[in-house]
Parts: structure tokens; C-alpha cells; sequence
């Protein structure tokens, strides 16, 4: 997967079209991704223990996954590009064929 947890992304498609936010988890069987304050639902949590207290009850909003193909990675440089691989002296690094830049 060529998109990595931390990483900050744009959305391009969807509800949430234009929205950038941080990569929170990464489900690469899958090929989706959870991004913070994207895709959100709102669902039902029960309580579940007398003693856990801490824990949320009521109406509590819920990141959802969405496909990789949705998001645009953000470059170093601000800008929103694809990603591909590059193997450079032996080493694979993230590339930006449209701005020619080496992601970290």
C-alpha cells in the first residue's frame, strides 16, 4: 500500500470531497484507509459495564474506512499528488511523478 499511517491526504471523491485530514490506520487487505475528521458516522454505543464509566454511551461519532483510490497524497510542498515507487541505489522510496519529488 502506498499510502502509510501519519501521512496527510486529500479527499477526492465522495461527501467529504476536499477535506484533508491524517492517515489513522491503514487496512491494506482491504485497500482502505481511516482518515481523522473524514467519513465520520454516528452510531449507537450501549453501555456496556456499570464500572467502565469513562466509556462513551449515547450517540458517539465513528471514523468509517474509505478505498485508497478515493485519497491524494499531500507532498513535503503542500501539494496533492499519486504516489509511485522508486528504487533508488537499492532502496525503495514514495516518488511524485507529477511534481518529482521524493516522499519520505
Amino acid at each position: 500500500m502506498k499510502i502509510k499511517k501519519g501521512d496527510t491526504v486529500l479527499v477526492v471523491t465522495g461527501n467529504d470531497r476536499g477535506k484533508r485530514g491524517e492517515v489513522v490506520r491503514t487496512l491494506p487487505t482491504k485497500n482502505k484507509i481511516v482518515v481523522r475528521g473524514v467519513n465520520e458516522v454516528e452510531k449507537h454505543q450501549k453501555q456496556r459495564n456499570q464500572q467502565l464509566r469513562a466509556s462513551q454511551t449515547g450517540l458517539v461519532k465513528v471514523e468509517m474506512p474509505i478505498d485508497v483510490s478515493n485519497v491524494k497524497l499531500i507532498t513535503p510542498s503542500g501539494k496533492a499528488t499519486r504516489v509511485n515507487y522508486l528504487i533508488e541505489g537499492g532502496t525503495k522510496k514514495r516518488f511524485s511523478n507529477k511534481h518529482d519529488e521524493v516522499i519520505s
